[in-house]
């Protein structure tokens, strides 16, 4: 039987897909996705394989692939097998309501957002699970270069005085600077909708058809951007969503943030990055507190994050601040504000100032590490205070 497997196994091709592992009775056990089938699928069966991975494939003795043009269209097929099988090591590994799904409301003017199992509702599309939140993440970012989509609430367009950060660099459709052709935001959600269903073939001939449209009609304006649509979806670079060979996720980029000040004077923020476990510090950015004179540390939050979201820097898959509730609760709102949906942890002292309690998201991310990229926030920011402080001295 094993031989059988491993004969399998040595014909995979080296493309894009999903494999699907089953056990001795034919069930489903695992479904993945791959860039290159033949090499992911290899490595679970290697002696140095992770000793989880080792568990799982001692029951696998048969399997299936499926070939896709993309990672990102095996990352959706991934989702849609998940959903449908339910796989025993799929699901084991996390709660339904800690897996993430991809929404697009039903709004005027619809939203795609990123939710939780546990917060998913109805809308006019919703489709996962996605196991890997940094994967389905970077995938959203690929499509929203060829579809830009809203992902502000029809509450926060009423109160917006100016255009989005992302209606600037061409990632919002407009709806925020009244700027919003709807037919056409339509057929672009239409065409996410339909990309995520595993229809490319049909967003590509429609997109096709439109561009004919729109250039005997003499709208050469039109015909170009949907001339970029088909180009950028014909081409998609998508190979940061391959996983590597080990059963675990993409290295997770975590922002930690702090604040260090005395009374409020010459405060200093920081915003560091780790890559993983390890410290990534040329993402490390520092900021001098301008609005806020007095002490108000969850206010001096709020800003340094408002001007760190101004910016077009790569967004974290994880964000963790220096406090508790209220330092977490800013942070969510600077992010709703912004149409962001981002993991949020706090880390609280605690009465005793000895504690370590995590508050927030739950994030698959080790407590150490947390603990790690907390401390290393503090330093960054104590160490910019004692400059502003030096600098202030000898004036």
């Amino acid at each position: 039987m094993k031989e059988k497997l491993n004969k399998k196994i040595e014909n995979l091709p080296k493309k894009p897909g999903v494999y699907i592992f089953k056990d001795e009775n034919g069930e489903i056990i695992y479904i993945g996705k791959a860039g290159k089938l033949l090499k992911r699928v290899k490595s679970y069966f290697l002696e140095s394989a992770d000793p989880k991975a080792k568990r799982m494939v001692n029951k696998v003795f048969d399997l299936e692939y499926k070939v896709t043009e993309t990672v990102i269209e095996a990352l959706i097929l991934e989702a849609k097998l998940i959903k449908k099988h339910e796989p025993y090591f799929n699901i084991k590994q996390k709660d339904d309501k800690s897996f993430l799904y991809v929404v697009i409301t039903d709004e005027e003017h619809p939203r795609v957002i990123l939710k939780r199992g546990r917060e998913k509702k109805e809308g006019k599309a919703i489709f996962g699970p996605f196991v890997s939140s940094s994967a389905i993440r970077q995938a959203l970012r690929i499509i929203r270069k060829i579809f830009p989509y809203n992902t502000h609430t029809p509450k926060q367009l009423k109160k917006m005085k100016r255009p989005c950060f992302y209606y600037q660099i061409g990632l919002c459709p407009g709806a925020c600077a009244d700027d919003l052709d709807k037919d056409e935001y339509l057929k672009d959600i239409k065409n996410i909708k339909l990309f995520f269903e595993g229809k490319k073939k049909k967003v590509l001939k429609s997109l096709k058809k439109r561009m004919k449209e729109a250039s005997e009609s003499q709208n050469y304006e039109k015909a170009q951007k949907l001339k970029k649509q088909i180009n950028a979806i014909n081409h998609i670079y998508d190979t940061a969503l391959i996983t590597p060979p080990e059963l675990e996720d993409e290295k997770i980029r975590i922002e930690g943030y702090d604040i260090s000040n005395i009374g409020g004077k010459l405060a200093a923020g920081s915003m560091i990055v780790f890559e993983g476990d390890k410290p990534l510090k040329r993402g490390y950015k520092k900021f001098k507190i301008k609005k806020i004179k007095k002490t108000d540390d969850v206010g001096m939050m709020r800003e340094i994050l408002e001007r760190r979201f101004d910016n077009s820097w790569q967004l974290p898959d994880i964000i963790l601040v220096d406090g508790g509730k209220a330092q977490v609760n800013v942070a969510k709102e600077v992010l709703e504000e912004n149409g962001l949906d981002i993991p949020v942890t706090g880390i609280a002292k605690g009465e005793s100032r000895k504690k370590n309690e995590l508050i927030g998201d739950k994030v698959s991310v080790k407590k150490k590490t947390l603990i790690k990229v907390r401390d290393e926030a503090h330093r960054f920011a104590q160490k910019y205070h004692k400059k502003l402080r030096e600098k202030d001295f000898l004036k």
